[in-house]
């Protein structure tokens, strides 16, 4: 059987080859060493992680010693939540997020409200962008943290993290954003931006799953959410996945190398595979901004018909409705409700996300298979 394209890389996205490559040596021989110990095969352990830690930072424009390793971009968004929200709780209990959040987000935010926290919940607009003016009408006294996605992982709009994080910054008010869907796909300067927290996840860009990292601006006040020995300067306890850091090390290479090509020719040929589907599928809707958006992101909605149904006729194509962590079930996406999207039009969204791998071959028959698989349900 020959395999579906694959077009779910914001899913998550295979291990590169030269990823792959980097890891076997600490899965195999003598790379088995624990990196808190001080013998041989420690030091080799520790050194692994170190240059791993330098080559993240370096693709964020980030210090080193602000680099914390995790187990995934869920544990670092909490982290990220949670560790400000123990350690500014006597200075004020209120927080800022937005309605488009992924739950790695959302959730810890849901579980400080039942602890008697504020949340204030920003709307978006129909492209998906929360507005600068109502994240500083939000701003209070009292507000500890800002936490705003970069990017969406399910439409792909950006958001002008920038400029929401200077507004923060002005009040005193930390900012987080999760750029899980950012990182490796467009630029991400930590001068540039100015926030004090940002989360990254490796199996987005080409490392494995279950390793991820959070940058923590030097001075940034964060309690620990875990407890246990002093690993990642008293933050994240557990001993190191040596063999996956240097695979997160590995893919922040890539990344900087192809990062600009890579992103241009992912733009082009996601928009070739809209202009086929809006050329054989009458009103066919894009969700999401039409250019402040990932390069490999396309979130359309197919007309008249529901997008489980059409993925369900589509065995030649791997796609998603939209995030796959919570993809399951037949509601609305809270994305699309949030940016105001009928529901007719929300439930006939699909997300198609491209990658390094994908080919022009493969977004020609994608948009021929879906077209077809509309035809059929649409009576057309």
């Amino acid at each position: 059987m020959t395999p579906p394209i694959y077009l779910d890389y914001n899913a998550t996205t295979p291990i590169a080859p030269e990823v792959r490559d980097a890891m076997l040596p600490w899965l195999r021989g003598a790379g088995y060493g624990n990196p808190s110990s001080d013998h041989w095969y420690g030091r080799q352990a520790r050194a692994a992680v170190a240059q791993a830690r330098s080559q993240v930072a370096a693709l964020i424009g980030a210090d080193p010693g602000e680099v914390l390793f995790t187990g995934s971009a869920t544990e670092a968004n909490n982290l990220a939540v949670l560790g400000v929200a123990a350690a500014l709780q006597g200075r004020g209990r209120h927080l800022v997020t937005s309605a488009i959040e992924h739950p790695a987000v959302s959730a810890p935010m849901a579980h400080l409200y039942a602890q008697g926290w504020e949340v204030t919940t920003l709307p978006v607009d129909p492209t998906g962008q929360v507005a600068p003016a109502d994240l500083f009408a939000a701003l209070r006294p009292d507000t500890v943290l800002v936490s705003i996605m970069h990017s969406n992982n399910e439409v792909g709009t950006l958001q002008p993290v920038a400029e929401l994080a200077a507004l923060a910054r002005a009040r005193g008010v930390l900012f987080h954003t999760d750029a899980a869907q950012s990182v490796g796909k467009v630029a991400v300067d930590m001068v540039t931006l100015g926030v004090d927290l940002l989360t990254i996840a490796g199996h987005k860009f080409y490392a494995p799953k279950g390793v991820g990292a959070l940058f923590v601006r030097a001075g940034t006040p964060l309690a620990p959410i875990l407890f246990g020995a002093g690993h990642e300067g008293g933050l994240r306890p557990g001993t190191e996945n040596v063999a996956h850091l240097v695979g997160l090390g590995a893919a922040a290479i890539l990344a900087q190398g192809r990062l600009a090509v890579g992103a241009a020719r992912q733009r082009n040929l996601r928009d070739a595979l809209h202009e086929r589907l809006v050329a054989a599928v009458p009103g066919l809707t894009l969700n999401g901004h039409p250019d402040e958006r990932l390069p490999n992101t396309l979130n359309v909605s197919f007309p008249s018909v529901g997008g489980r149904d059409l993925l369900a006729r589509t065995t030649t194509v791997a796609v998603s409705l939209g995030a796959a962590c919570h993809g399951s079930g037949a509601a609305v996406s809270g994305v699309l409700g949030a940016m105001g999207i009928p529901r007719e039009r929300a439930l006939g969204a699909v997300r198609l996300s491209l990658g390094e791998p994908t080919t022009e071959g493969e977004i020609e028959r994608a948009a021929d298979a879906l077209a077809t698989a509309w035809c059929a349900l649409a009576g057309r």
